[in-house]
């Protein structure tokens, strides 16, 4: 299947580009809606500029397994985030910026020397607060001949605005749904309307690309992928995500129900935020999303 950027045209690439960076001269690309300037000098909650900010890139083996396949996903970290999670396994990344400033020109030519590597995607991890710039490298990348889906690795908290413009660009939408409680959500990422915020998106994600899609290799090629990391108490309020995904998205919708919570950065701070999941844990939320009518959880045979 060819990937979703692939049929348009040049012209129609920039120009979805262009619109992406009319959203951060007074930023509203995410919730938060900061209206700062960025191309300006200012900095909104993300902190984060006009320019890409990377931490890291190369072939991932540790995602799930239709995007990893034989040779990899080819991931892309961007640092910080529009999320601000007391728990984040990637704080140094998340809330310090660990990082680099890179051109987009250098951008464009890591997504090309990921497709030379032989990975099966572009893997945008955390892409949210630098979907303009990703665009842009996106734009560049095709002239100079990617061929890979696009994935767009999430935490969820997405505006409706700004996935309107990669409708017909992203090829595989992963985001992340971590919580159905407001006030969990407010207390614990800084997150105003998290959960409806969430929902909203992924209704969108899965408008544009529907059920995951594989090929004959197992290699994920368009779809929606969502994440759910169990947290300590259920305090991810799994029960109301599994009956959203399957009686509002779509009972086939790709699961992976996280089990690898563990305290990091102020988790110690916020029990029961200060412990990792239990093996009842896990199982119950295996449970639920089975007994709610989910048929596809990564890793599980339901």
């Amino acid at each position: 299947m060819m990937a979703a950027y692939l049929r348009l045209s040049s012209s129609k690439l920039q120009r979805k580009a262009l619109l992406a960076g009319g959203l951060i001269k007074k930023c509203v690309l995410c919730p938060r809606r900061c209206a700062v300037d960025r191309t300006g000098g200012e900095r909104g909650f993300c902190r984060v500029l006009d320019k890409p900010l990377v931490s890291s890139w190369g072939p991932h083996f540790g995602e799930e397994r239709p995007l990893v396949g034989r040779f990899g996903s080819g991931t892309i970290f961007f640092s910080r985030c529009n999320l601000g999670c007391l728990f984040c396994q990637n704080w140094t990344i998340s809330h310090q910026g660990e990082g680099t400033e890179l051109s987009i020109d250098k951008l464009a030519g890591i997504m090309m020397e990921l497709q030379d590597m032989g990975c099966h995607n572009i893997n945008f991890v955390t892409p949210t607060h630098q979907m303009p710039m990703m665009l842009e490298a996106l734009t560049a990348a095709k002239g100079e001949g990617l061929k890979l889906p696009i994935v767009y690795n999430c935490g969820g908290y997405e505006s409706l605005q700004a996935l309107e413009i990669l409708d017909g660009i992203v090829d595989i939408y992963m985001p992340d749904l971590k919580y159905a409680d407001t006030l969990l959500s407010l207390k614990y990422s800084g997150a105003e309307g998290y959960p409806e915020a969430a929902k909203t998106a992924i209704k969108e994600m899965h408008r544009q690309v529907g059920d995951l899609i594989l090929d004959e290799r197992g290699i994920a090629v368009r779809g929606l992928l969502v994440r759910h990391l169990v947290l300590p108490e259920n305090m991810a309020g799994t029960d109301e995500v599994v009956r959203f995904l399957s009686q509002d998205i779509s009972p086939d919708t790709y699961l992976n129900i996280m089990d690898q919570y563990h305290p990091c950065y102020r988790a110690k701070e916020n029990p029961p935020l200060d412990r990792r999941i239990t093996g009842s844990e896990y199982r119950t939320a295996i449970t639920l999303a089975v007994k709610a009518g989910i048929k596809r959880l990564d890793g599980v045979t339901v």
